[in-house]
């Protein structure tokens, strides 16, 4: 029997829905400067496939991978954390 394997997860910010069954997510996460031990904010942009959810730009997502659909993409939208709010 195979042990099932978890699937890596990451949670991001849509930057960007123009594209046709894909999205640009931005990942921020933080490091500890390596001289002056500061906490340093590093973003990093990932094509991720829409498959059943539609997020908004904005929107707070949770992102799965996956095998490469194509040469940047290889995560999927599993979930919307949070939902943007538009300011009138």
């Amino acid at each position: 029997m195979k042990a099932e394997r978890r699937r890596q997860t990451l949670i991001g910010e849509v930057i960007s829905t123009k594209m046709d069954k894909t999205v640009n997510v931005r990942v921020m996460r933080e490091i500890p400067h390596p001289v002056y031990g500061k906490r340093v904010k590093r973003y990093k942009k990932y094509l991720v496939h829409v498959a059943s959810v539609q997020p908004k730009e904005g929107d707070i997502v949770k992102m799965l991978a996956m095998r490469p659909m194509s040469k940047r993409k290889r995560w999927q939208v599993s979930e919307i954390v949070r939902e943007s709010v538009k300011m009138v």
